[in-house]
């Protein structure tokens, strides 16, 4: 028998908080994480949280659900859960898993967990990894120059644009680092934390930071940190654990 999906559950409302977890409980689902606005999904994921799916309210106090899931580990499937159906066609733009309006009953979540089931990765199953050279344009000037992502160490978010750092800072096109992620998926990039991609390729050292944070040196005497979450897959990625 399959383990149970493991679901984040984002809903300001506490009535409907309590409904959608009951919902998700009786079909079988482990609720990991009952949480109320953007900034605490987003918090919970840097602190290491897990989870097969995310089911997000779109209207949230701090950041929406459609903000957070710009900054949700790319492949994470997430679910959006909304009162008004004038926000499906952005949903689908972020690669929603899906999409439910309220009131959601048992039987529309059933066919949505029947596909979170069949979407969810082969235990021991390795990513297919793209071959060969790649370059992606950055800004120049009024215009663009292409970088090669052999030479680059990371790609960091940081007032509102993707900037590669390549032996410099340059802007990519690259408006959320989701999108950097879908561009760049399968090239072995390892998300740091929210706001940071890195080539394992290029890390130069490592050295333990607080509440099982890593510090990662790069070229040029550059030092990173990586959150709690995402250090174990790094350290996997390194050979280190």
């Amino acid at each position: 028998m399959s383990a149970p999906l493991r679901v984040l559950v984002a809903e300001d409302e506490p009535y409907n908080l309590r409904r959608l977890s009951r919902l998700l409980r009786e079909q079988g689902c482990e609720v990991v994480a009952e949480l109320e606005d953007g900034p605490a999904v987003l918090e919970w994921l840097d602190q290491g949280g897990a989870a097969d799916a995310l089911f997000l309210d779109i209207q949230m106090p701090g950041l929406s659900g459609l903000e957070v899931a710009g900054e949700a580990p790319r492949g994470l499937p997430i679910v959006f859960v909304t009162a008004f159906s004038e926000h499906a066609v952005r949903a689908f733009e972020q690669a929603a898993a899906d999409y439910l309006l309220k009131p959601v009953t048992a039987e529309r979540l059933g066919r949505t967990l029947e596909r979170l089931r069949e979407r969810r990765p082969v235990e021991g199953a390795a990513p297919a990894r793209a071959a060969g050279p790649f370059r992606y344009a950055v800004r120049a000037g009024e215009g663009l120059v292409f970088l090669d992502l052999a030479r680059t160490t990371h790609f960091t978010y940081e007032d509102e644009a993707v900037w590669a750092h390549a032996g410099g800072r340059f802007r990519t096109l690259w408006k959320t680092l989701a999108e950097a992620e879908a561009a760049l998926e399968g090239r072995g990039l390892v998300r740091g934390h929210r706001h940071l991609l890195l080539r394992p390729e290029a890390v130069v050292g490592v050295r333990a930071g607080d509440s099982g944070r890593m510090w990662v040196r790069l070229p040029g005497d550059v030092e990173v940190e990586v959150s709690r979450g995402a250090a174990p897959g790094l350290k996997q990625r390194l050979g280190l654990a």
